[in-house]
This record gives structure tokens, sequence and C-alpha cells, in this order.
């Protein structure tokens, strides 16, 4: 029970075992027990805790908690020698004790769902809380189909308003009230004429969303009933408040969390190993998709001086202090909640078209949402192409509105449709349409079959003037098989239903004999579903194409599962990507499995198929699709800007057909044709890809003795919240 355990001893510190933590990778909450200790805030609680550590020779603390937590982490750190001293003065340990166990060494890994932590760009815990809000907020959309209502929903979040912003962008609400943000005096009217208008175009829902924080101004409360209140007084709409508590807390933790905290703690314990008396206290972050060492009390100085700010009402400052991920968050929630009126917005004489290409991919729509609204921000006309490359030739492309893509950001699939059709057969087609409907410029969000779309487009343009316009493609694709991105829009959300789908799976036999279940995943030839898969579900073995392996290698895993369920291992879990091997399908492993396994376990397999391309977009697509199209659009209109001359837009430059991606820790612009040297075309997957130097976790996971010498960062890193390096998205 935390520190309470540590104060306590007895059996309250016990040796774990690798069974003891098998299976709890899906447990919500903390299986160890958590709880406040005031008795570890005073000097003789942390006294009682140094002499229960030293009895069981323990020198090094990995700390998951809060900046209350960690700080507390940091004093005992600071004060064990002393501490020592003291026990042996009082004869309770002796001289050689203190020189055995001279120093006490600390790692910390934030927990927290709020958020609130600086120097990270996710704590553990946020994304799972941001699921159980979503699937609230699309529960209550549902309802909008039958009723004309106001719903305002109070989230938590007494200090920070991360969850309450990061909800607003990836449902679209009309308005949100967070402590860092304080809206501006005579907002009541604001708001009021915004939720009038919305019912003047017919839209049934509005959707109002609460930091329990949140503050005017002036530092007074802002509570989900007096924003109720003020609706029904002011307006006389059907209004509800729906205060959704401890909810957030709870449930099963999302596939981003598991994989988010499986490299946490492998990074924790390489900084424990790695720790010599001079090292400072740590704490392991997230930054772009890096583990990265932080010093502790650099990230709860500056976690402190957020609320120093927000107390002293600097908010513009103290947004800032939140770090770049959080502004952005909020810059972008300001440019596509509020249209501003026709008279205000500048008029470019551009014509932009979006367009989706390849397969669906949840998160198309809110990128779609999002290039649309930017566009008429900056002062576009937008059109939108329907059924990819193929309706551009049939000239299915008509101008698209602010109003007509709300309520987008939660819809799955693709609404404007789309096809894997390249668009060479149709080149003069194509060129046909942009020149009729005067297009400047093309945005194309797909998956690989995009990237190919853009190089064949760009390669015409020495035969069609049409296509020497500014172009850009935004990676969406549950593969996660672009070049020039780490992360592409739809991977998160069929990486969830790979998770949620193996967990029910999993909980299928429990009661049963040992069992083991082969299950097959998408991916074309990209194994990065089945690898992070297969880490966040907690399997024993995933076969992808990326990582040759031969029928020894098979052999060996079937033994070393057979093994694992002598012991008190009831379930196996084996992922398959569907392209790893063309002889070793997935028929084959499950009868290789069955019949090595005779007698001590039986074998089911499934085929997990389009499922994982289907269903409602998980809170890190809408945020990442709204995020990376937003900025796609920007740079449009950059572009549009530079290459207007006489009266007419020309680009023919390699750097005006870009990819945007995500990139380590920065969102990159990258010309298609410099990608080239990175792409395997044969098997549309890049060259290179950074989620492969989790593999050795994996196996390491699964009880394989294996090195894992890869640690991201390896060193200190000191905070740096406004430097151009850190990462424009973040993890979102």
């Amino acid at each position: 029970m935390g520190y309470q355990g540590m104060v306590d001893g007895g059996d309250n510190i016990v040796e774990v075992s690798w069974e003891s933590v098998s299976s709890i990778l899906q447990v919500g909450g903390t299986v160890i027990g958590s709880a406040r200790c005031k008795s570890f805030r005073t000097r003789g609680g942390r006294l009682q805790a140094a002499y229960n550590l030293v009895q069981r020779g323990i020198t090094n603390l990995c700390v998951i908690g809060g900046d209350g937590s960690l700080t507390g982490a940091n004093l005992f750190r600071e004060e064990w020698s002393g501490l020592l001293e003291e026990l042996a003065q009082k004869g309770q340990i002796d001289e050689e004790a203190v020189k055995k166990y001279a120093y006490l060494n600390i790692v910390g890994m934030v927990g927290s769902i709020d958020n609130d932590f600086c120097g990270t760009d996710m704590t553990i815990g946020t994304d799972s809380a941001l699921h159980r809000i979503i699937e609230v907020v699309d529960a209550i959309m549902t309802t909008a189909q039958s009723h004309q209502r106001t719903f305002v929903l109070e989230v938590m979040g007494r200090h920070c308003g991360y969850l309450a912003l990061v909800s607003a962008l990836a449902c679209g609400a009309d308005w949100v009230f967070i402590p860092e943000y304080p809206p501006e005096e005579g907002w009541e009217d604001s708001m009021c004429v915004k939720l009038s208008e919305n019912r003047a175009r017919k839209k049934r829902l509005n959707i109002i969303i609460v930091a329990e924080g949140a503050i005017d101004c002036h530092n007074k409360p802002i509570t989900s009933e007096k924003v109720k209140d003020l609706v029904v007084q002011r307006l006389g709409f059907d209004t509800r408040v729906t205060i959704l508590g401890h909810v957030q807390r709870g449930g099963t933790p999302s596939a981003f969390d598991r994989i988010l905290a499986s490299r946490m703690g492998v990074e924790a314990v390489l900084a424990l190993l790695e720790a010599t008396p001079a090292t400072p206290a740590c704490v392991v972050s997230l930054s772009g998709n890096q583990a990265v060492r932080l010093p502790l009390m650099e990230c709860v100085q500056m976690t402190q001086e957020v609320q120093k700010a927000m107390d002293e009402g600097r908010f513009v400052e103290a947004v800032k202090l939140r770090g770049r991920s959080f502004e952005n968050n909020l810059n972008t929630y300001k440019l596509l909640s509020h249209k501003k009126p026709d008279a205000e917005l500048p008029m470019t004489n551009f014509n932009v078209a979006v367009l989706n290409v390849g397969a669906p991919a949840a998160g198309m729509n809110a990128a779609v949402r999002a290039a649309v609204r930017v566009g008429i921000t900056e002062g576009h006309k937008m059109f939108a192409v329907i059924d990819g490359f193929e309706g551009f030739a049939r000239g299915k492309i008509k101008e698209i509105s602010w109003g007509d893509v709300g309520g987008w950001t939660g819809q799955g699939g693709s609404i404007l449709g789309t096809k894997r059709t390249l668009p060479a057969k149709y080149l003069e087609k194509i060129a046909d349409q942009m020149r009729t409907n005067n297009i400047n410029a093309l945005m194309v969000i797909g998956g690989f079959e995009a990237y190919l779309g853009l190089l064949e487009l760009s390669a015409a343009r020495e035969k069609y003037d049409e296509f020497c316009v500014p172009m850009v493609m935004v990676p969406a694709t549950v593969s996660n098989n672009v070049p020039g991105s780490d992360f592409s829009i739809g991977a998160d959300t069929a990486l969830n239903t790979i998770t949620d789908t193996c967990d029910r799976i999993k909980q299928s036999a429990s009661g049963t004999k040992r069992r083991v279940f082969i299950i097959e995943t998408m991916g074309g030839y990209c194994g990065y579903l089945a690898n992070m898969g297969a880490l966040a579900a907690g399997a024993d073995a995933a076969y992808i194409f990326e990582e040759q392996f031969d029928i020894r290698e098979l052999q060996a895993n079937v033994e070393h599962l057979t093994e694992k369920m002598k012991t008190s291992i009831q379930r196996g879990l084996v992922l398959r990507n569907e392209n790893c091997n063309e002889n070793y399908t997935t028929d084959f492993i499950y009868q290789l499995y069955s019949e090595e396994g005779k007698g001590v376990f039986d074998c089911r397999k499934n085929v997990l198929g389009h499922m994982q391309q289907g269903g409602a977009p998980s809170p890190f697509d809408r945020n990442f699709g709204t995020k990376i199209s937003a900025k796609a659009m920007q740079w449009i209109s950059k572009k549009l800007k530079e290459t207007y001359r006489k009266g007419k837009i020309f680009a023919n430059t390699d750097d005006s057909v870009c990819l945007l991606g995500m990139r380590r820790r920065n969102l990159v612009f990258q010309p298609v044709a410099e990608l080239k040297t990175e792409t395997d075309f044969v098997h549309r997957i890049p060259k290179e890809q950074w989620w492969l130097k989790l593999r050795p976790l994996m196996k390491i996971l699964a009880k394989y003795k294996t090195s894992y010498d890869v640690s991201d960062s390896g060193q200190l890193e000191h905070v740096a919240m406004h430097s151009p390096k850190e990462a424009e998205t973040g993890a979102i």
C-alpha cells in the first residue's frame, strides 16, 4: 500500500516472482495498492521505512505516483544517510549495514490521470481516462438522435485542464472550461450566442465540458451547475449535467497506457542499474515516441511553477509552462471550435481539395474536419473529393462548409469514402478536374497508396501543369507502414481493438484447462500491430515479417511455452502478422502448437480481420488526426503564398510535395521524393522502423533471456519545455 506499506513493513513488503505479476497487465487500478500516508511525511515515519528497507537489503526504489509522491521520494533519498546514522545510534542496525546500504537510488514514474506533470508528454493513466470520457461522450451523442439537448460534462482535473481540453478536441465540444485558460469577461454572452447559432443550424446537440477546477478570470469557480443554470435561464434549453467522477480512474488500461507503462518500467530499471551516488534522482518520461530521463526535482519545480502562475493570475504563462503539447492542444481547439464571422475572415481566392486514399482508418474524419475548418479560417474555399483518386477522375468533387463537418471527429471509417486506386491511369481526367474546379492545392489523407499517389502526381508535373501546386499527405492507415512517420492515424484504434479482443479471448478460457490462442492481425508486411499488440496484451510470441524466423525458432517457442504452462500459467497468447511468412501460415502455427502441446495445453485460433479497421476512433487518433491535419493545412497556406506568381500558383520543386510525419519528437514536413530511399516498395514498408527496438522488451516480458540495451536515452536530460526539439504533438 504505497509508502504506508514501507512504513508498516512486515507482510507489506514481499518479494515478487514472475508468476505473481502474470495476468495483471490488463487489470485497471493498482494491484499492489496505493495509499496517502501521513506518517511518511514525518521524519519518524521515514526512519521506520528506512529500517524496514535495510532489513531486506533494499537500496533501489521505483516510485510510481504524482508530484507529491515523487517529492517525498526525493526527500527520503536526501535524508537516507542521516536516517541510517540515527538507526545505528539507536542500535537498530550495525555500522556494517550503514556502509553496505549507504546510498538509496530513486527513479520516478508519473502515474496520474490528470497529465499534470511537467517534463513528460503523457503520464501513465491519462490515455485510459480519456477513453472512459470519450466512451461517455459518444454514448451521450447517440441520445442526440432523438432529443434536442445541451449536455454539461464535468471531468476530473482540479488543477490541470488536460483531460477537459483533449476531450473537447476529441469530440468537437462547443465550449470548454479549464483552470489554465479562464474565459474572458462576458463569456456568458459569447457562449449563449454560440449555442443559439448551433440551434439555428439545426444542430441537435450542444456539448460543454467543464474541468472540476475551472475558474473565471477573477479566480472564482465555474461549476457545471452554474453553466447549466445559465443555459436554462438565458436560452431555456433542455440541459443535463453529467459528472463523470471516479469512472475516469477505472476500467482496463488502454493499449497506449500498457505500452507506455511497460517501456517506462524497463527504462526505470535500467536507470536504477546505471545509477551512482552522484546521479540525481530522475523521473522517466515520454517525449514524442522516446523514453527519456529527466532530473526529478527540475520537473517537480516546474510543475509547481504552473500552479503558482495560475494562483497569481498569470494564465498565459501557465499555459506555456504546461509545455508545447498542451499549448498546441489549446490553440488547435480555439482554431476549430469557433468560426469567425465571414466579414472577419481573409479572402485568399485559393481553392483547396481534400481526399482520402487507401483503406479506411479511424480518425480520417477528424483529419478532414480539421483540414476543412482550418482552411476556411485561412480564407480558402474548401472542396471535398468523394472516393479518392477514382472519384476525383469522375468529377465527384464539391465545396464543403464549416457546418458540413460538424460532429465528424467521433465517426469511424471515412465519410468522404476512400479507394485504393492510384492516380496514374486517371492523370488526364484528374488534371481536367483540377483545371475545371481551379484547385490550387491538394491535401491527401491516407496510407501507402496515398504516398504512392503523390509520387505519381509529382512525376506527372512535367506533362501536366495542373499538378504544379502544393500537395501534402497526412498518414492514415491501421498498418502504420508509411515511411517518414512513426505514427499513422488509425493505428492506435486498431491496436486497442486487438488488445481488447485478446483480453476477451484470454478471459474466455478462464476456468478451463490450459489453453493457447493463435491470433492473426492485419498490417500487410508491417509487423507494427502484431508486435505492439503482443506487448499490450502480454503475448508469449509475435511473428512478424521484419524479423525472419524458421522452424527451429517456432519449435523453441513451443517448448518455451510448454514449460511455462507447466507452472501456474493458464493461458498463452501468440500473435502472427498476416504476411509474416507465406509458408508458416496461421493454420500451420496453430497445428504445430496443437501437436506439440498435446497433454499440456490445447489450442484455438482467431483471425481478427476487418474489425481492426472499424469502430469509433480512439482519443489518440482523434487528437492526432486533428492536430496533424491542422498543421498540414497551415503549411498549404504558406506554400500557396510562396508559389503565387502573376495571378497563378506554380509549384514544381520537390519541397512542394510533402508528407507530414511524426519523427521521434517532432512533426516534420518531408518531400516525398526524398522518402523514396527510405522505402521498401516491394513490401510497402519503411526500411527502418523505430518500434523494432521494442522487440527485445516483448521477449523479456515473455520470459525469454535476451539482452535489452536499447534504452532510448540512457542519460539524464534537462527539462527544456520551450526548446524547439520538444514534440509539437508530443504523444498527444
